[in-house]
């Protein structure tokens, strides 16, 4: 009981002292910054997403009902490796008759052979004229021709017919599947997503009066995944050489470096095209103090107390630090523990 009542002794003496304005010590050492400008790289932040560089859309090449999917979202797959099996009918009674045609043909062909082996016999005879062996020999010709379109058609049934089944067409992952089985494919319908990966890049669409400044100069770049702060030098920057009519934008690709962990295709980044260095003031992300609307920074107004001062504020850095546009000045002194500088800063004015 004795222990008790000695606790509650003293909490009770810390909030009598904390309410007449005498901070406690831990309150009272708050850490502080002397924020000086300094040399830094330039940044211009772009929202972005990611894509695989290497992706393709499997589409169905012949009508039929899909019988049945042999991988599903997220499945790895090899090259050749069947994905989609289509019930091709049609294609099959396309072989069939084209199998028809090669024989009609090689009748008509053995045929023509022998009618001009026989007016080649009679014209070394002089039982027939010249003109009636040309005939027998350009009849030959059209036999041996309509053959070759016949064996043609075969091969290019046969292929349809292989069509019925859809292979990977590289080592990879599946992403998405756009029909389910027992639905009608039609040539050219989405069945699969199929990527690569190991190698993704940033996609930005860039608006071209921005582009002007930076036109004519090598452009280097980092990526921001923003889920969790990670920043990522790119490995290469690449402007296509043509803008969209309908948004008046370029395009500009950002690969990244090969094998990034935790980048998937579609994922929400942010591309910081670096050019040149400036003069900035950069305080630590953490002494930055978000309320709602409210962005301020506790800054020490040369009397040992805090006073709380709204800033404006860019993008974060990839150290964490933040560069302050407005509100501040070379030469101040800021509370890196803004909760610490509140208490300090309320414990003032109560005195």
């Amino acid at each position: 009981m004795n222990d008790i009542f000695d606790s509650v002794r003293r909490l009770l003496c810390g909030a009598v002292l904390l309410a007449a304005g005498v901070a406690s010590p831990a309150l009272a050492e708050v850490p502080t910054l002397r924020v000086e400008a300094a040399q830094s790289a330039l940044s211009m932040p772009f929202e972005a997403s990611i894509e695989a560089v290497h992706q393709s859309v499997v589409a169905a090449r012949v009508p039929g009902r899909i019988l049945a999917y042999e991988v599903d979202a997220g499945d790895r797959v090899a090259r050749g490796e069947v994905l989609v099996r289509i019930d091709a009918e049609e294609a099959a009674a396309g072989l069939a008759q084209a199998e028809a045609g090669v024989a009609q043909a090689e009748a008509a062909l053995i045929n023509a052979r022998a009618n001009f082996t026989r007016s080649q016999a009679l014209f070394e005879r002089r039982f027939i004229s010249q003109a009636a062996l040309d005939q027998a020999r350009a009849g030959l010709d059209a036999a041996e021709a309509a053959m070759r379109a016949a064996q043609a058609g075969r091969s290019q049934a046969g292929v349809a017919r292989d069509y019925g089944e859809i292979r990977a067409p590289f080592d990879g992952l599946v992403a998405a599947r756009h029909a389910e089985p027992g639905e009608m494919a039609q040539p050219g319908m989405p069945l699969l997503t199929v990527y690569q990966p190991g190698a993704m890049r940033a996609l930005v669409d860039l608006p071209q009066r921005q582009f002007a400044g930076l036109e004519g100069r090598p452009l280097q770049a980092r990526v921001e995944v923003v889920d969790d702060g990670r920043f990522i030098d790119a490995a290469a920057v690449t402007v296509l050489p043509a803008a969209d009519a309908r948004t008046h934008t370029l395009r500009m690709r950002v690969d990244l470096p090969p094998a990034v962990e935790g980048v998937l295709p579609g994922m929400f980044v942010r591309v910081h095209l670096l050019g040149g260095e400036a003069a900035r003031l950069m305080v630590p992300g953490e002494a930055v103090l978000r309320r709602g609307e409210l962005t301020a920074l506790y800054v020490a107004d040369g009397d040992g107390r805090f006073v709380l001062r709204q800033v404006r504020v860019g993008a974060p850095g990839a150290d964490g630090r933040v560069e302050v546009l407005a509100g501040l000045r070379a030469g101040e002194t800021i509370a890196l523990d803004p909760v610490a500088a509140g208490i300090a800063a309320a414990a003032g004015r109560s005195r």
